[in-house]
């Protein structure tokens, strides 16, 4: 719970540092401080929320009571679901509520203070150049404009096949497939085509989502198409599409 016992900040750049300290904060609750962040999180003890103060520290606490508050506020009850999932999981959950959450208080001092259109797409810019809480929670953050090396990597944990474009594990967004130059040869650049639209909407490849692609008929599909989160399919050893799944059922 947080009375702002900082400055407000009113411009871009102010809104930004702010945003950068909280997010610090938040980083080191999950990472750093996890073992004190965990036992915090009691599931006997009422709603919780983790919240990112802008001095890069974090603390859990009860949300605020006025209402409405004062800022936004974080996910409720996050301690309620610490024992019902894997720890991992459970990090990974709060990492997601926690970006959401930092974006909302960035966009309200944007909003209360008049940013314009321009000034908008600046902070959102400068934010997206930074990984996202839960890309360095689950180990998935992006290295800048550098992703040979993952087109060296396995595709998944339980599969060695390789694809066009491929990443360290299937729970990580990849990068659209390689466009080669017209000297390539017919049958990679089949291949790449063959990668690049989902199995499921037959949309093409998009830069910034997050892809899986089935074991049995090694079709790649949007995870938001076949409801397949990047922490979900953490914990796939073998994945089947629905396509393949309800072949299988009818056998």
């Amino acid at each position: 719970m947080e009375a702002i016992p900082h400055p407000i900040p009113r411009t871009v750049e102010e809104v930004f540092s702010d945003f950068k300290g909280r997010r610090a904060g938040l980083i080191k609750a999950l990472t750093a401080d996890v073992e004190k962040f965990y036992q915090q999180c009691d599931p006997e003890k009422e709603n919780l929320c983790l919240y990112g103060l802008p001095n890069e520290t974090w603390e859990v606490n009860l949300p605020v009571e006025e209402v409405p508050p004062e800022l936004p506020e974080p996910a409720l009850g996050i301690n309620f679901a610490r024992d019902g999932m894997q720890e991992k999981d459970w990090l990974s959950l709060v990492a997601v509520h926690s970006d959401s959450w930092l974006l909302a208080v960035a966009f309200y001092f944007g909003a209360r203070f008049g940013f314009g259109k321009n000034e908008r797409k600046k902070l959102f810019q400068m934010i997206n150049d930074l990984p996202t809480i839960f890309e360095v929670v689950t180990g998935n953050a992006k290295q800048p404009k550098d992703l040979s090396a993952n087109h060296n990597s396995s595709k998944s944990k339980s599969s060695g096949k390789s694809r066009p474009a491929e990443s360290q594990t299937k729970a990580v967004k990849m990068s659209p497939p390689p466009k080669d130059d017209d000297d390539s040869g017919d049958e990679e650049e089949e291949d790449d085509e063959q990668g690049a639209t989902c199995g499921a909407c037959g949309d093409n490849y998009g830069t910034d989502e997050f892809w899986i692609c089935c074991d049995i008929c090694e079709k790649w599909f949007h995870g938001k198409c076949v409801k397949i989160t990047p922490a979900k399919a953490e914990h796939i050893k073998q994945y089947k599409c629905p396509s393949c799944s309800s072949k299988r059922a009818r056998v």
